[in-house]
């Protein structure tokens, strides 16, 4: 513990978000770090808990708090407060694999877990973390770490979302040569076409791929395997393979009048966005879409977007950079208190109710929140044409489990366009089918109990494809995790942690 006596010295200093006017002119971070000597001093609030719950990646009541990858915060902690960035960058990545993704978009599980949270505020672990590892490409310590010596075997990985990226960088450090497949035209699964610029950068991803290409790493864009690729090769070429495909199979809207022009699912809209601002600029630093570009656009339209979540409000910010009239974001559920209640006590999860950056800047720009809970779509209103001009909604009740219309409570809200942001049912089967794997009734890759071994030989499964729609940092887990047992497979044995 560098300071006994940081978190009574010092209290939470965040990095400031640009103001939302200002933010909302381009898809670039808005969070300019804090300096080093202030960053030290956050470091040094970490209590160096004898129990650390901030690392412990426990369920309590169906809500998981603290880490899942289990990262060694405190020690860590420490050495920034002392000024040892390289040797915190070391306990850092000997846990997670991509601590520049999870510093950004991750919510911090580890920070509602935090002991200083109890009567006060958490320690800044998520930024402590990203300070850590952009030290370390900035000093040129993030080098590339290739094995010395390969074992043989060959491995594929089906998608490169962050759950693929982890599985692939730790089998090949084992010394595995491996191969990545991924059906868009670029690498890094929903890091790269899911998560709008605003929040991670694709500068951020393009540089973690291509020191992973300089590792020794495979990746094949472009090859959509069930499909454009054939997977009996892939079984026949490969000692093993690792299905990461994620969960892209959008939740549909059961609305009268779906079929309504206008219509978009978020994913579609949100990566339409981030390709185009990636053809102007592959890494896409200038964030402003050029004048033509070929995408989905809100601009001047009145914009209804069906659902509460990240996404949603990814979508929110996404329609203001656009310049949308109006932005208004339909949430079934009712709103979270403000404050924790005394039944969510810490170190759970907390249920409150957040407002996100999206959400901040429909405040700053229309004058009122966008969110209207309790809320669903009973309806589309079109022209003659069929172009939406209104969305019918009802509010919404929970009664035994079950979602109820409240009759007598319909309205209109004017529409020009409707984004459907209401989560994923799944894996989309094909690729599961291709390879022979089974799904649950979840319709995700079905895997033996507490194993990432499908039913199919030597055919693995990670991700949101097994665990669905879920975090970031929990798909990092997953892969790893998954990586350590097709270790074990092909070598008998593994000394992976």
């Amino acid at each position: 513990m560098g300071k006994a006596t940081g978190f009574l010295d010092y209290g939470r200093v965040d990095s400031q978000a640009c103001e939302p006017k200002e933010r909302i002119k381009h898809f670039r971070e808005f969070h300019p770090p804090l300096s080093v000597e202030e960053r030290r001093r956050q470091g040094a609030r970490c209590m160096n808990c004898g129990v650390p719950f901030c690392q412990s990646g426990m369920t309590l009541h169906g809500m998981v708090t603290g880490c899942p990858l289990h990262n060694l915060i405190p020690e860590w902690n420490d050495e920034i407060y002392n000024g040892n960035v390289s040797h915190a960058l070391s306990r850092l990545l000997k846990t997670g694999n991509f601590p520049e993704f999870t510093g950004r978009v991750c919510p911090a599980l580890c920070e509602k877990a935090c002991i200083c949270g109890m009567d006060g505020d958490p320690v800044t672990v998520r930024e402590n973390e990203l300070f850590v590892i952009e030290a370390a490409f900035a000093s040129g310590d993030m080098k590339p770490r290739t094995p010395k010596v390969r074992s043989g075997k060959r491995v594929a990985v089906i998608g490169s979302g962050p759950a693929g990226l982890a599985a692939a960088d730790r089998l090949n450090r084992r010394g595995h040569e491996v191969t990545v497949y991924e059906k868009a035209d670029r690498p890094g699964g929903l890091l790269m076409y899911g998560i709008p610029n605003m929040k991670l950068e694709k500068r951020v991803v393009n540089r973690r791929i291509r020191l992973m290409q300089e590792e020794g790493i495979r990746f094949v864009t472009g090859a959509d395997v069930g499909r454009t690729v054939d997977a009996g090769s892939i079984l026949e070429q490969y000692d093993a393979v690792v299905l990461c495909c994620g969960a892209g199979e959008p939740r549909d809207l059961a609305a009268e009048n779906r079929q309504a022009k206008g219509v978009y699912f978020a994913v579609d809209f949100l990566a339409s966005t981030t390709r185009c601002l990636l053809e102007a600029s592959e890494d896409a630093r200038e964030g402003i879409l050029p004048d033509g570009g070929d995408y989905i656009s809100a601009a001047g339209k009145r914009v209804v977007i069906v659902g509460g979540g990240d996404t949603g409000n990814d979508c929110v910010g996404t329609c203001i950079r656009h310049g949308a009239a109006s932005v208004v974001q339909l949430e079934m559920m009712p709103k979270l208190p403000d404050e924790r209640a005394q039944s969510n006590p810490w170190p759970e999860w907390p249920r409150v109710c957040k407002t996100d950056y999206g959400q901040e800047e429909a405040i700053a720009l229309f004058g009122q929140d966008p969110r209207v809970y309790e809320t669903t779509v009973q309806a589309l209103v079109t022209d003659k044409e069929g172009q939406l001009t209104a969305v019918r909604t009802v509010q919404a009740a929970f009664r035994d489990g079950k979602l109820e219309q409240v009759p007598g409570t319909e309205q209109e809200i004017p529409a020009d366009m409707l984004l459907i942001a209401a989560g994923f049912n799944g894996c989309e089967s094909y690729a599961a089918e291709a390879f022979g794997v089974a799904l649950t009734e979840r319709h995700t890759a079905k895997t033996g109990d507490g194993t990432h071994r499908t039913g199919r030989e030597k055919v693995f499964a990670a991700g949101d494809m097994r665990r669905g729609q879920s975090l970031v940092v929990w798909a990092i887990a997953e892969g790893r995790a998954c990586a350590r047992e097709v270790d074990g497979y092909l070598m008998g044995y593994t000394n992976m942690e």
